[in-house]
């Protein structure tokens, strides 16, 4: 009998989460690759991500997803394999894929799927695609073929994806352009606006989530290492909370108020189910203190906030591959299972 084993992967632009069902083990490693005179890979991984902002101009460091999704295959094929065998070290005979993916994607997008998992050690796996809002939801508890409106919000690193869930599908979905990284992005600039100190987004990031307090009204200070946008030169600069929070109020802002917009799409019997049951909020980007009590606020509904944060997905999977009965939520490439 030749070996096989099942995976459930979830490949997110910042991080690339992998379930292994063989040792049942969840790994999570960030989805980046340096590659050097853009022909040598130096690193993926997490060890890559170490490069970041510090390798000089002939290497390369960055994630093969853009959006939530893969921009360059054979980048992305290359870090998948590699982290497959640091999930499991085996990765076997006809292994099994389970992909979590956006909803709204194109056939060209799906394929890509299929094109990043049949080369090489995977080139006589089987792929499935599950949507990630229906992983979400498997995650939430949420009972996908009863539940009469559920929405589910999943802020990424680089897109939000919101979701209603209704007679057992996807019946509206839409991903926006805002996540962590424009987060880390939108302080740098504040930073630079307000202090005449440029700091690279590895720096933002950590700054958003030391300092990033949604409901905090103090002004909480840390010092950092950046350059002086005038002279050039490296030099220390103290960094307040408010400079930090009001940047990412901007994008949490404008987050909320696409989720308000999507809310007066749903038709009235889902768009009251979803206000008695609230919001479920899901992704990396809701590590970010107190951003579930803001988005309440600002759309006037309860917003869930799940404990699995970046991890949801892939719990999804998990559970979706362990239990025969989820089976029927993924789907091949070429027929979508109804």
């Amino acid at each position: 009998m030749l070996f096989h084993n099942t995976y459930g992967i979830d490949l997110g632009t910042s991080t690339l989460k992998i379930y292994s069902q063989q040792n049942n083990q969840l790994t999570k490693e960030m989805n980046i690759i340096a590659v050097k005179d853009k022909e040598q890979v130096l690193a993926v991984g997490n060890a890559a991500y170490e490069m970041y902002e510090k390798a000089p101009d002939n290497i390369e460091v960055g994630s093969p997803m853009t959006n939530g999704r893969i921009g360059d295959i054979e980048k992305a094929e290359f870090i998948l394999q590699m982290l497959l065998l640091r999930a499991s070290r085996l990765i076997g005979y006809h292994p099994v894929l389970y992909f979590a993916v956006p909803t709204d994607m194109t056939e060209i997008e799906k394929r890509a799927y299929h094109s990043i998992a049949h080369r090489g050690s995977l080139k006589k796996s089987k792929v499935f695609l599950v949507e990630k809002p229906v992983a979400d939801a498997i995650a939430l508890g949420i009972p996908i073929s009863r539940t009469k409106g559920s929405m589910i919000v999943n802020i990424g690193a680089q897109s939000t994806e919101i979701s209603v869930i209704a007679s057992g599908r996807v019946i509206i979905s839409k991903i926006i352009s805002i996540g962590g990284s424009q987060f880390d992005e939108a302080i740098a600039d504040n930073i630079r606006k307000r202090n005449n100190f440029l700091i690279g987004n590895r720096t933002a990031k950590r700054l958003k989530f030391a300092m990033g307090d949604l409901k905090a009204q103090g002004r909480e200070g840390r010092k950092i290492v950046g350059v002086d946008s005038v002279s050039g030169l490296p030099r220390e600069g103290v960094v307040t909370s408010m400079t930090v929070n009001q940047a990412i109020l901007r994008c949490v802002a404008s987050i909320g108020d696409e989720i308000r917009n999507f809310l007066d799409r749903t038709p009235p019997q889902v768009h009251n189910n979803i206000l008695n049951e609230g919001i479920y909020l899901s992704g990396g980007s809701t590590y970010l203190k107190n951003i579930d009590w803001y988005l309440s606020s600002r759309i006037g509904c309860s917003v869930r906030l799940s404990q699995h944060y970046d991890m949801c997905t892939i719990y999804g999977l998990k559970e979706l591959i362990t239990h025969k009965s989820l089976h029927k939520w993924a789907y091949t490439i070429k027929k979508k299972k109804k």
